[in-house]
């Protein structure tokens, strides 16, 4: 069986709110018709929203507002990380 693709919207983009860059990604795998949203800032450090939008544009003005309204330093650093287990730990 073959791996489904990553589908990648043409919305999504780099941002930059309070001298912070982000990288807003917005995605699906082919065939299905929601969208996930993911905000990862200049580390690497990723957020990805548990529930899923119907359009792109919905997730992208997500992506916009919570960065907007929570605080673009509440999306960074290791505070909101669950870290996968490592083997042999």
């Amino acid at each position: 069986m073959a791996e489904p693709y990553i589908v990648n919207s043409r919305l999504s983009r780099s941002v930059r709110v309070d001298g912070i860059d982000f990288r807003i990604q917005i995605y699906r795998l082919e065939g299905d018709a929601q969208w996930v949203l993911e905000v990862v800032d200049k580390d690497g450090t990723s957020t990805v929203w548990d529930d899923q939008f119907d359009s792109d544009q919905v997730a992208l003005d997500e992506a916009l507002m919570a960065i907007r309204e929570e605080g673009a330093a509440s999306f960074m650093g290791q505070a909101n990380v669950v870290p996968f287990p490592r083997k042999g730990k």
